[in-house]
């Protein structure tokens, strides 16, 4: 087995807890804004979370409404709008400072960084997000920080699909056995699994659990609980559980 070498960040619900005051809060403006009397409380967001993706949530939303275009291209076309008009929202809440890192994250980000362990973005949410919230996390050079950044636009299949770990081992040269992944959610951490990577698990608002068969692998470890190794990845991990 191949020493671990990079870490590999989920971002929305693993880096911050986006979704439910984040997103959730930027769909709603956004429904606003369209003149839609739509509204997703936080119990229905969390249900439409297992639909990966925030068009792809739309377009199920959209099913078997009254008050939505019959056209499947029309439908389409409203996702793309309403899409749009959320991540633009969401830029807004994230630059107000309204959506910390969770604890722990910048210091594992930065001493990590300081005792050379590389380090990537692997996502399925679009580029935008990911450019509002860790610039304002991490600063205007946050993207000299990750050595590969895949996100939504660089793939054709969301998680739990394995495509964008695949992407993102293929850009860094690595074998899956040299990386791990951090995730939160159930989709992730079967997508990290499915491209052979080691998962550091860390429960969020909207996945507080794993299923049975994802806990029962050894490739899944609690953030809690440091899994036994000997890289550089695991001792900086060691070093950085703490709060911030």
């Amino acid at each position: 087995m191949s020493e671990w070498q990079c870490l590999l960040w989920d971002v929305d619900g693993t880096i911050a807890e986006t979704e439910r005051d984040g997103h959730r809060v930027a769909f709603n403006l956004a429904f606003a804004q369209a003149g839609l009397d739509w509204g997703w409380d936080e119990r229905r967001y969390g249900k439409l979370l297992h639909i990966t993706g925030g068009r792809e949530r739309l377009l199920h939303f959209m099913q078997g409404r009254d008050d939505v275009p019959r056209d499947p291209v029309a439908q389409e076309e409203l996702a793309a709008r309403l899409h749009q008009l959320k991540n633009q929202h969401y830029a807004a809440v994230v630059n107000e400072g309204l959506i910390p890192a969770r604890p722990g994250v910048l210091n594992l980000i930065r001493e990590a960084r300081a005792a050379g362990v590389r380090q990537g973005i692997a996502t399925t949410t679009s580029r935008s997000n990911v450019q509002a919230l860790l610039g304002r996390l991490l600063g205007a050079d946050w993207r000299s920080w990750f050595e590969v950044v895949v996100c939504g636009e660089d793939t054709q299949r969301k998680k739990p699909d394995p495509e964008v770990y695949l992407k993102a081992l293929q850009s860094l040269g690595l074998e899956a056995d040299q990386a791990v992944a951090i995730e939160d959610s159930s989709p992730g951490v079967a997508a990290a699994l499915a491209a052979g990577l080691q998962v550091w698990w860390r429960p969020s608002v909207y996945f507080p659990s794993l299923g049975s068969d994802h806990l029962a692998s050894p490739k899944v470890a609690s953030w809690a609980a440091l899994p036994p190794g000997r890289c550089r990845a695991a001792r900086v991990w060691s070093a950085c559980r703490t709060d911030e």
